[in-house]
């Protein structure tokens, strides 16, 4: 572990949790971090950009609405009449909405 000045540990995205991003279980956050870098590619910068991506997520959306989003976007894959509740709802719009805006942000200061 590098240790800063004074023996203080440095505060570096991916590195030091925050307190939104304790809020989320270890396994979602890794789960997010293996996704992005399946589509990022499988290096130590895509490891670093998606792990500040998480942060960036986590900051802006709490852990509820992150399951609740996830769950409409799972399950508006669902094909046929069933399928249909979960992309049309308002609900359904406004948390995979959120969800968006947030990964927007984290793309914007974590891959540019």
């Amino acid at each position: 572990m590098v240790v800063g000045p004074g023996g203080a540990s440095p505060s570096l995205p991916g590195l030091t949790p925050s307190a939104s991003t304790s809020d989320y279980p270890t396994v979602a956050s890794a789960d997010y971090v293996f996704g992005c870098m399946a589509t990022n590619g499988q290096s130590r910068i895509a490891l670093e950009q998606c792990s500040c991506s998480f942060d960036v997520v986590a900051s802006l959306i709490s852990y509820p609405s992150y399951v609740e989003a996830s769950t409409f976007l799972s399950m508006g894959q669902v094909t046929g009449e069933k399928g249909v509740l979960f992309k049309s709802s308002e609900e359904a719009k406004r948390s995979v909405g959120d969800l968006r805006r947030a990964q927007a942000e984290a793309e914007v200061r974590c891959f540019e």
